[in-house]
């Protein structure tokens, strides 16, 4: 039987025409290898979606999903259950707040923002959510509003109340300036103007990635965040971070925020939770606001809110981060990250800038580094080049997840030294294949 004819045959895949599509149809995965019908393996050098932390077939996970499928595969959401009181507690112990926190869980991260944006909107009265214009926050219809890129624009007109603003972007200002310090003051700035016309009073709550995820990884200058929570806090905002992609150990922590020491009121999460062996989200809300549903219905729920088959995952994925001491080793290995893709990047004049924190990072091709002209443009097709180049890359044996001209770098968090930097070599020659063809 061909699978791949059948696949393509029958099943629709996510965000790209659907004729010229030849990936390899994946049957295994080991640690940070996928494994294609042929036997052909690929070094996962994105997790997946910035989402298999601990790596493929890891024993603790397998174990656990099995054992709980022996004993109880689904639970109705309006009963407890066993597991979701464990992962409810251990991450509200994660969580950035003194009080602690609740959590309610969701089948993924959209639905998570979704619901975000329910509670906001409840818990203060107000209609209106500000989000950044380089952002993703999901695909259903409320999400994708909230989201800033092109990949909003097919779910609109979108919901109401959902406002957009520009947020720093060193490489590419929009501010017009080189120096990160004056970047960060304009943006607040700009943000400032931005709630007054909107009427600040109005405004529910401000949503961010504390790193952006698949628009570039962006890390907001020094300050930046800092400058948000001040105008939050002068306003009655509430401030939610996005955490799917920065979650769970990716920037070296927890939460992403406690990278830059910056407390949100809710987080929304989803991906490294399980190590994406099941899926699962969830909301979690410090404890002042989460006790105000104790007299009041709480406005939303989900067949498959906290899935005994994920709570059970999601409980042995957090173990295994703490008992391999993954996030303080993820710290500990960054500046060997960031050393090797610099050291990439200065043999290749394709890569424009290489940035990112912890297990994270994004590098931007361009064809000339003096002015910067994207591989690929940011609205529109992707370019023959970027084209050429993913190719290459499944060709030489490595996944990248791209997004126009951005590659992300974000590979397991147990990847080991030899086999990130065999990733990078791999990432090298495809790069010298595609800058023969551009640059001569």
């Amino acid at each position: 039987m061909d699978l791949k004819a059948l696949h393509k045959k029958h099943v629709l895949t996510p965000w790209v025409a659907q004729a010229a599509l030849n990936p390899p149809l994946v049957v295994r995965g080991e640690g940070v290898w996928l494994y294609d019908q042929e036997g052909h393996r690929y070094l996962d050098f994105s997790a997946g979606l910035v989402a298999v932390n601990l790596g493929h077939a890891h024993p603790r996970l397998v174990r656990a999903i099995a054992e709980q499928a022996g004993r109880l595969a689904y639970a109705p959401p309006s009963f407890f259950h066993d597991g979701r009181a464990l992962l409810a507690q251990a991450l509200s112990q994660l969580s950035p707040w003194p009080e602690g926190g609740r959590v309610f869980f969701t089948p993924s991260g959209t639905e998570a923002n979704e619901d975000a944006l329910k509670f906001v909107r409840h818990l203060t009265g107000r209609p209106k959510v500000l989000a950044a214009y380089r952002s993703f926050h999901g695909a259903t219809h409320a999400a994708a509003s909230l989201t800033g890129e092109n990949r909003r624009w097919p779910a609109e007109p979108g919901v109401p109340g959902v406002v957009h603003f520009f947020a720093p972007y060193p490489y590419r200002s929009p501010f017009h300036t080189e120096d990160p310090k004056e970047e960060t003051r304009r943006a607040l700035d700009h943000l400032e103007r931005v709630l007054l016309h909107e009427d600040p009073g109005r405004v529910a709550a401000i949503f961010l990635e504390p790193v952006v995820g698949s628009n570039g990884v962006i890390v907001y200058p020094e300050g930046y965040l800092q400058g948000v929570r001040a105008l939050c806090d002068r306003h009655g905002i509430l401030l939610v971070f996005d955490e799917v992609m920065t979650g769970f150990g990716r920037l070296g922590a927890a939460f992403g925020g406690e990278r830059f020491g910056v407390v949100p009121d809710l987080i929304t999460f989803a991906k490294g939770v399980t190590s994406a062996y099941v899926p699962l989200g969830g909301v979690l809300l410090r404890e002042g606001l989460a006790r105000r549903f104790d007299e009041v219905p709480l406005p939303t729920g989900h067949t498959y809110a906290g899935h005994p088959l994920a709570v059970a995952a999601g409980l042995a994925a957090l173990r295994a981060y703490q008992e391999e001491g993954i996030f303080p080793r993820v710290r500990a290995m960054e500046g060997f990250f960031r050393e090797v893709l610099g050291d990439l990047a200065a043999r290749h004049p394709l890569v424009g800038e290489v940035r990112g924190l912890g297990a994270f990072f994004g590098l931007e091709l361009v064809r000339d580094r003096k002015d910067k002209e994207p591989l690929s443009p940011w609205h529109g097709p992707v370019s023959p080049p970027m084209q050429a180049l993913q190719r290459a890359l499944l060709q030489e044996g490595v996944y990248l997840m791209a997004k126009h001209n951005i590659l992300l770098v974000a590979p397991p968090l147990t990847i080991r030294e030899e086999e990130f930097l065999e990733g990078v070599e791999r990432l090298s020659r495809a790069l010298r294949r595609v800058e023969v063809e551009v640059l001569g």
